[in-house]
């Protein structure tokens, strides 16, 4: 049987995320995914990927970080999009309130950044050591977690196409400044948004291959 998605609205001070949220029967766990700048819950590379977790038994929230008013005033300005620290601090309300849902409270939780959200996440990640299992950064953008990257403690594998040269570089001048577990796997000929044939699928494998073997880790955190 396929798993339902429902919407959910995440609270968010006065104010609330949108988010898709699935849980199937016996999850191993929740994967958040923490979208690239300008991107939204549905895009098509992380609905993909999200389908390929659904069938290893994940759950997933796909959730846009920007409220509806934010992301209108982004379209125009680019305001919010490149604001690392907040899209953070998002993830830590988003991972604080799936402990507060009985559906989720007890799932070990990873996080799938793409883009600038693979910096947003290593950030959230070290900010709730306790609550993260492990984090995947597809075509991330680790640096961006600047003097957070030596507290992340949740085993981290990096996910960069060949040809993203620059990116490779950035991802590696970060695993150096990382003190937890870390891993970068490279996709020889795939670019920046792994659009070549067989590339995305072969990230949603890296990346449930990482989950699948750190999801047993005991959460800690006190409920």
């Amino acid at each position: 049987m396929e798993p339902i998605s429902t919407a959910v609205r995440v609270p968010i001070g006065a104010q609330s995320l949108d988010g898709d949220l699935t849980v199937p029967p016996g999850a191993r766990g929740i994967v958040v995914f923490a979208h690239g700048s300008g991107s939204s819950r549905h895009s098509p590379r992380n609905q993909f990927v999200a389908r390929t977790f659904e069938r290893a038994g994940f759950g997933t929230l796909l959730i846009d970080l920007l409220t509806r008013q934010e992301e209108s005033v982004d379209i125009r300005t680019a305001e919010y999009r490149f604001d690392i620290p907040l899209l953070a601090r998002r993830l830590e309300s988003i991972v604080e309130w799936l402990r507060r849902q009985p559906s989720t409270s007890s799932l070990a939780i990873g996080l799938f950044g793409a883009s600038t959200g693979g910096g947003a996440a290593l950030i959230a990640a070290a900010a709730k050591a306790d609550d993260i299992a492990a984090v995947v950064s597809r075509g991330g953008r680790p640096d961006l977690a600047g003097a957070a990257l030596p507290r992340v403690t949740a085993p981290t594998r990096l996910i960069v196409g060949g040809l993203d040269t620059e990116v490779i570089q950035l991802n590696q001048q970060a695993m150096r400044k990382m003190r937890g577990a870390v891993d970068m796997q490279i996709i020889p000929g795939a670019s920046h948004l792994f659009e070549e044939p067989g590339a995305l699928e072969t990230v949603a494998t890296l990346a449930t291959d990482w989950f699948l073997r750190h999801f047993g880790r005991t959460v800690t955190a006190e409920r």
